[in-house]
């Protein structure tokens, strides 16, 4: 039996992307970018807005191969600000066509899950130290539940998201718990009167379970041909965005990648 939710559940806490496009660097990239609803709280490690607060949209930006910007933050900030949002936000990077991304629901619970696994490893490898930047290869999870979550739960989110990533990873044959530069972005619902923040969000909690589940389908189908015929559309675009000029003396090297890309 599928469980009937409550009108304030119906409502998805993210709407499907709008697809962007720009030329840099003589290539032509994608970027989703999710406008949110005032009052959702948002918990990520992205190199633009991470941490936890309200945050107004979430940019996932395509980059080149290669990579050699210092200012990521900077660089998706004048992104978003051409795309036409304000506020504070999240931004994320990653060299992997973002237009190709995974999207799955289970609940109310959604996930949206671009890959890149060319550069994959384990998070613990005896020896392992700081040997220069790796090429990028990154899988970004967006994920929504429409619940209020407390702070605790939101962290609890984080740890059920990235398990779930990696069980999918594990099934899907691929011997890794991720990329070195893998970035999530966990977005709750707002507080509605008379009804309290779920304080739990772990695996076997009611919407940490849901949140597991999608975000396990999401990156499953991410990291194989099928995730991209199951993706929906995205609603507004393509948009064609200035292209971004890196700022006058600014270096064009740096030794370990930023987060997120």
């Amino acid at each position: 039996m599928t469980a009937v939710l409550p009108p304030y559940y119906a409502t998805p806490a993210l709407p499907a992307p709008r697809r962007l496009t720009r030329t840099e660097d003589g290539e032509r990239l994608h970027a989703l970018l999710w406008p949110v609803r005032p009052g959702h709280r948002m918990i990520s490690s992205a190199v633009l807005g991470g941490g936890l607060g309200e945050r107004a949209w979430i940019l996932n930006a395509q980059v080149t191969h290669g990579y050699r910007r210092t200012d990521p933050e900077r660089h998706l900030a004048s992104l978003a600000a051409q795309a036409g949002v304000r506020g504070p936000g999240v931004g994320l990077m990653t060299a992997a066509d973002v237009s190709a991304y995974a999207h799955a629901r289970d609940g109310g619970a959604e996930a949206f899950v671009t890959a890149g696994v060319d550069v994959r490893g384990w998070a613990a490898r005896p020896g392992e130290g700081a040997a220069g930047a790796p090429d990028p290869g990154t899988i970004n999870v967006v994920v929504a539940v429409p619940a209020a979550l407390t702070d605790a739960a939101l962290v609890n989110a984080v740890a059920t998201a990235t398990e779930a990533k990696v069980q999918a990873l594990v099934e899907s044959g691929l011997d890794c718990s991720g990329t070195p530069t893998d970035a999530v972005c966990v977005v709750a619902g707002s507080p509605a009167p008379g009804r309290e923040a779920h304080a739990f969000a772990g695996p076997r909690s009611l919407w940490g379970a849901r949140l597991a589940r999608a975000v396990h389908r999401a990156v499953r189908d991410a990291v194989t041909d099928g995730g991209r015929d199951r993706r929906p559309p995205a609603v507004e675009g393509p948009v064609e965005l200035p292209r971004e000029t890196p700022p006058m003396g600014s270096a064009v090297r740096h030794e370990t990648p930023a987060p997120g890309y």
